[in-house]
C-alpha cells in the first residue's frame, strides 16, 4: 500500500489545478501587480479574481478580503489591529482556553501591554461554557476571538450563537473567528452569523503554503500591521504573493464546488477509524460524533508515548500528528487537552488523525491492523 497521509490538519497536498496556476504565475504571468504596464495588469487580474471567488463563496464583498502570508498573520492582524484601533473604547478581549498559539500568543502580548484578557473555559467535550461567556460580555469588551474548529480534537464552536450574543450584549465589539480548520469543511457566511473578521490559510484546503486571507467586514476599523507601499488599500503593504493568492483562489473554488461530495467521503473515513479505535483496548477517544468537525480524530493510546507511536506508524508508511504542527517541538502539555481535563498519562499519549477526500476506508483498515500489531509490543517495551 502507498503511504497513508492522515495529517491533513497540518497541511494538505496542493491540487493539480493549484499547482498549474501557481506555475503559470511564476513562469509566464510573473509581473508585479503594482506595475502599470501590461505584465502588471495581467498579474493584478489574478488577485482580483481570487478575491472575487473567495468573496462569492462567503457572500461578502471583494474589498473585505485581505490577503496575508498565512493564518497566523491573519489572526495577528485581526487581534493586534483591533486592539490598536479600539484601545480608547475598551480594554477587555475575550477568548477561550483552547486557542491555537496564533491567537493565544498575540493575546499574551496584549496582556503584557495592559489589556484584560478573559479566557472562557470548556467542558470535557470541548464545548464552550456559554454562561461564562455571557457573564463576561460587558461594555468594556472590544473583541471576542475564538476558533471555529479546534485544531487538536475537532470540537466545533457555536459561532452563530456566539455572534448573536456578542452583538446583543456588546454592539461596539468585533467578533473574530479563527476559521483555519473550518474553511472547506463548513459553509461559512459571515454576515449571516455575525462574524466581523475571519482567518483562513490556503494550505489547509489544498492550496499553497505561505498564503492566507482575512475577511474584515467593511464596518470594522482595524490598524494594519505592515506599513509601506500601501498595497491592498493600505491594509497590508508589500508586494503581493500572486502565485500563492491565485493558487488559494483555485483551491477555494474547488473545495466548495465539491463540498458535499468531499465531506461525505471524509466523514465515512472518520467514522471507520473511530469505530475501529473503539474496539482496541486502552484507547480513549477525545473526539465525539456530534459537535465535532468531519476531518479530525484525536485519541490517547494508554501506555504508549505519542511520539513513539507516531514514528512507529511512520515506519509502516502511516503519517499522523502528535499534536498541533505549529507547536510540535514544544514539550509543554497541550492547553486544549489539559482544558478537557484529560488524565495526565493520556496527555503524552494522544495522537491526531486528520483526513481529506482522497483518504479511504481501506487506508483506515490497514492502519487499524498496524495498530493492533504495534500497541501490545510498544506497551511491553515501555513496561520494561
Amino acid at each position: 500500500m502507498r503511504d497513508i497521509y492522515f495529517d491533513n490538519a497540518s497541511t494538505t497536498r496542493p491540487s493539480d489545478g493549484v499547482r498549474e496556476i501557481v506555475m503559470k504565475c511564476m513562469t509566464e504571468d510573473y509581473g508585479n501587480p503594482s506595475s502599470m504596464h501590461q505584465k502588471g495588469v495581467e498579474s493584478e487580474a489574478y488577485l482580483k479574481k481570487a478575491a472575487a471567488d473567495i468573496a462569492r463563496i462567503m457572500k461578502v464583498k471583494d474589498k473585505e478580503i485581505i490577503f496575508t502570508s498565512c493564518g497566523t498573520e491573519s489572526n495577528n492582524t485581526a487581534i493586534l489591529g483591533t486592539a490598536a484601533a479600539l484601545k480608547r473604547q475598551g480594554n477587555t478581549i475575550i477568548t477561550t482556553v483552547m486557542e491555537h498559539p496564533a491567537v493565544s500568543e498575540p493575546l499574551k502580548f496584549l496582556a503584557e501591554q495592559g489589556f484584560n484578557i478573559v479566557r472562557i473555559p470548556i467542558d470535557s467535550n470541548g464545548q464552550l461554557d456559554m454562561a461564562a461567556l455571557e457573564n463576561a460580555l460587558n461594555e468594556d469588551v472590544i473583541l471576542v476571538s475564538m476558533m471555529y474548529v479546534n485544531n487538536e480534537v475537532g470540537a466545533v464552536t457555536p459561532v452563530e450563537k456566539i455572534g448573536r450574543l456578542v452583538h446583543e450584549k456588546c454592539p461596539k465589539a468585533y467578533y473574530h473567528v479563527d476559521g483555519i480548520q473550518a474553511f472547506g469543511h463548513f459553509k461559512i457566511f459571515p454576515k449571516d452569523v455575525g462574524i466581523d473578521m475571519m482567518s483562513a490559510s490556503a494550505h489547509k484546503f489544498h492550496g499553497p503554503k505561505g498564503v492566507g486571507f482575512l475577511y474584515v467586514s467593511e464596518k470594522c476599523r482595524i490598524r494594519p500591521l505592515l506599513l509601506g507601499g500601501g498595497q491592498q488599500s493600505g491594509m497590508r503593504s508589500g508586494t503581493d504573493n500572486v502565485p500563492g493568492v491565485a493558487g488559494m483562489g483555485v483551491a477555494a473554488v474547488e473545495a466548495y464546488a465539491h463540498f458535499d461530495e468531499w465531506n461525505e467521503k471524509i466523514l465515512t473515513v472518520k467514522k471507520a477509524l473511530m469505530d475501529g479505535l473503539k474496539e482496541l483496548p486502552d484507547v480513549a477517544l477525545h473526539t465525539g460524533d456530534e459537535g465535532f468537525a468531519p476531518h479530525i480524530v484525536n485519541a490517547a493510546f494508554s501506555g504508549v508515548g505519542s511520539e513513539v507511536l507516531l514514528h512507529s506508524l511512520e515506519d509502516r508508511g502511516i503519517y499522523v500528528s502528535a499534536g498541533s504542527a505549529c507547536s510540535t517541538h514544544k514539550r509543554a502539555p497541550s492547553p486544549t487537552l489539559s482544558a478537557l481535563k484529560i488524565p495526565k498519562p493520556d496527555l503524552s499519549s494522544s495522537v491526531r488523525f486528520s483526513f481529506c477526500e482522497t483518504n479511504t476506508v481501506e487506508e483506515v483498515e490497514y492502519t487499524l491492523q498496524v495498530l493492533k500489531e504495534l500497541l501490545p509490543m510498544l506497551r511491553r517495551y515501555r513496561a520494561h
